[in-house]
């Protein structure tokens, strides 16, 4: 069974220093836009495998990050 964040910052670890995935403003708004859009395909698999309360908590998370990157810029 994968690891799922139940967290903020269980899932800023987890993209950060396990994926070794920069969260980058250009990245962060790339998935926000992504996340939100319940018709892309990947948005849609995602939801299949997830479910639709960790599509919501993800999509949460990414917009707390992107909120972070403004505060901090």
């Amino acid at each position: 069974m994968p690891f799922v964040p139940r967290n903020y910052d269980e899932w800023k670890h987890c993209i950060t220093q396990k994926c070794s995935i920069s969260l980058t403003k250009k990245y962060v708004q790339e998935r926000i836009i992504a996340l939100s859009n319940v018709n892309n395909d990947q948005t849609k698999k995602f939801i299949e495998t997830w479910g639709p309360s960790h599509h919501e908590r993800t999509l949460g998370w990414f917009q707390k990050a992107a909120q972070e990157l403004d505060t901090n810029n």
